[in-house]
C-alpha cells in the first residue's frame, strides 16, 4: 500500500505499511521530502481508510 505525493518540484512515493517509509522521490529537496512525509504521517489513517475504500478486497 502507498500513497503519491505530488508537487510542482516533483513527487514522492512512500509505503504506508509495514511502516510508513519513503519509496521513491523525483525532483523534491530533502526539505519538502520530510515536510511531506510528516503529512502523510499525520493523515495515515485517513490515507489507509481511504485506500481500503477504494480497493475492498
Amino acid at each position: 500500500m502507498h500513497v503519491r505525493v505530488n508537487h510542482p518540484d516533483g513527487e514522492a512515493k512512500f509505503w504506508l505499511q509495514p511502516a510508513l517509509s519513503l519509496a521513491t522521490s523525483t525532483g523534491l529537496s530533502s526539505q519538502q521530502i520530510r515536510e511531506a512525509q510528516q503529512l502523510v504521517s499525520v493523515h495515515i489513517e485517513e490515507i489507509i481508510h481511504a485506500w481500503h475504500t477504494h480497493f475492498p478486497s
